[in-house]
């Protein structure tokens, strides 16, 4: 067993730990460093296969901004956790069962592989990392896949925005669309001042004089 091979094991029972604490874990605080950490091993299990590309936008883009946005919202919606953890062990034997389908599809698929003759192995592995071959895979083969992505991370976006979005009564809400539909009648009246400014001074006088 050479030392690319102990890495392999080393990181992926690391990441199997820290998935597993992912879900487990009862602060979701903790829930998410745990996370950072199982992007950690993975990115090492890219670095390991030669997907430089792969493992450093793993590292910069999820755990340096995506991971970021994860700790900010958990912070901002005050989850009530323990309320939240109640239910954890009802739905373990249905997680359990889509797990283990999971695990048995990446399996035969990791199966496949191995048929792969010894000589185009060698020569796919080599252009894992390329950021060209990874643009033309993309924006080809799976361009609708990345659309759906796109989309699915937009209507995240939407949901984390109205989560946190609360009215609150001890402040001064201005409603953009109130303002909108405003009429010039009711932001100006016009009032018509009929006394003039002689009327004025003889209305003053007496009264200074009383």
């Amino acid at each position: 067993m050479d030392f690319t091979t102990i890495l392999f094991y080393v990181f992926s029972a690391i990441l199997v730990l820290a998935s597993i604490r992912v879900i487990t874990a009862p602060n979701p605080v903790q829930a998410a460093l745990f996370l950072v950490l199982a992007f950690f091993q993975a990115a090492g299990i890219w670095m390991l296969l030669k997907a430089e590309f792969l493992s450093i936008v793993l590292v910069l883009v999820y755990v340096g901004a995506v991971m970021v946005l994860f700790l900010f919202v958990v912070m901002m919606l005050d989850i009530h956790v323990a309320k939240l953890r109640e239910g954890f062990w009802g739905y373990l034997p249905i997680a359990g069962v889509i797990g283990g389908i999971i695990v048995l599809e990446m399996a035969s698929v990791i199966w496949r592989s191995f048929g792969i003759n010894g000589a185009t192995a060698p020569e796919a592995a080599g252009h894992i990392g390329s950021t060209k071959a990874l643009g033309m895979l993309i924006y080809t083969k799976y361009i609708y896949a990345f659309e759906i992505a796109a989309v699915v991370l937009l209507v995240a976006i939407i949901a984390a925005v109205a989560l946190t979005l609360r009215k609150r009564k001890d402040i001064k809400y201005f409603d953009p669309a109130d303002a909108v539909r405003v009429k010039r009648n009711d932001r100006l009246r016009i009032v018509k001042m009929k006394a003039t400014a002689r009327d004025a001074a003889t209305n003053v006088a007496p009264k200074e004089a009383q």
